[in-house]
């Protein structure tokens, strides 16, 4: 959320970290009240990394729900247009006007699994911002809500944690930022930031002879997902790995020690890689800072789970009305 140029818009529960990005201005305007619910484009994470930053609700639609015509293609094959709100009863609105949501008979998930490689990678604030929100998970869903490793989505095939799922993301998306943007780049020599620029420079290293493996990867993933989830099945994981970082600090990329866009992409690669819908419910917070808690879903069943997450939302009280 951090613009070289034009500054870092407001993030109004904690002025004094970053709203997240890229769709910041479109988080900050939610947050403020500036108006009721926003568009925003995501990819790698820029819808629901802001939603738990600014403490407002998120959703990342199944890849090819949502229409990108119009949009500048980024990285075509995990690019997606989702919706910022600021209670849940108003992105039920904004996503069902906007996806023609079908009614769904069921709130109620079969299983509600806590990936715990994921709660393994965030920082302790985090985790312990989060404990509340599995708490009630857990009164409102009972048994259902267990843990899962990612070894038993994989069929018990040793993984190193999400970072094969990271790393098959990160080359995907590279090869296919350089396809759509490097000529332009290229003709047009734009100014840059020092990230951005260091970013692009990430991009232009990579070697393409990798893609095809890591093509192969993505779908096998997808079908290890598709084949695990069940229609009312979910995936709970942490939406961010640490607090919303303070301005100023990423300008080495880093927080805390340990390396945050690393730890980030692990998190949102998941859906990326298995095309699925994620809705970032505001429900956490430490020390004044929002912290946003993760729930993922087949793909292509949208509507069971912004029904669940309404559910949610009723159940505990919605914070932000």
């Amino acid at each position: 959320g951090e613009n070289h140029f034009y500054g870092t818009p407001l993030n109004p529960k904690a002025p004094n970290r970053v709203p997240g990005g890229s769709s910041s201005g479109s988080a900050s305007a939610v947050a403020c009240g500036v108006v009721d619910f926003a568009l925003g484009t995501d990819t790698g994470g820029s819808v629901r990394e802001p939603a738990g930053n600014c403490g407002i609700w998120g959703l990342r639609p199944s890849w090819g729900r949502v229409s990108v015509a119009g949009v500048n293609p980024f990285a075509p094959t995990f690019d997606t247009v989702g919706v910022l709100a600021g209670s849940a009863q108003v992105l039920v609105k904004a996503v069902s006007a906007l996806m023609a949501l079908e009614e769904t008979s069921s709130d109620t998930p079969s299983q509600i699994h806590l990936i715990a490689d994921a709660f393994d990678l965030v920082d302790p604030d985090v985790r312990d911002a989060l404990d509340q929100s599995v708490r009630h998970f857990r009164e409102i869903f009972g048994t259902s809500v267990r843990k899962t490793s990612l070894a038993e989505i994989c069929d018990g095939q040793k993984e190193e944690g999400l970072k094969p799922w990271c790393d098959t993301y990160n080359v995907l998306q590279w090869a296919e930022i350089e396809s759509s943007l490097g000529a332009w780049i290229d003709a047009c020599e734009p100014a840059m930031g020092p990230i951005t620029a260091a970013s692009f420079d990430l991009v232009r290293k990579l070697d393409r002879r990798g893609v095809v493996q890591n093509v192969r990867r993505r779908e096998e993933y997808f079908r290890r997902l598709q084949s695990f989830l069940g229609p009312n099945d979910l995936l709970c994981m942490p939406t961010a790995p640490t607090l919303a970082p303070l301005k100023g600090s990423m300008i080495k990329r880093d927080v805390g020690g340990r390396a945050y866009y690393a730890r980030a992409l692990a998190l949102t690669s998941v859906a990326g890689i298995g095309r699925l819908p994620q809705i970032t419910l505001p429900l956490g917070e430490k020390n004044g800072v929002p912290v946003g808690i993760s729930l993922l879903a087949r793909h292509g069943q949208d509507a069971f789970l912004v029904a669940v997450a309404e559910r949610i939302a009723s159940s505990i009280g919605e914070q932000n009305e």
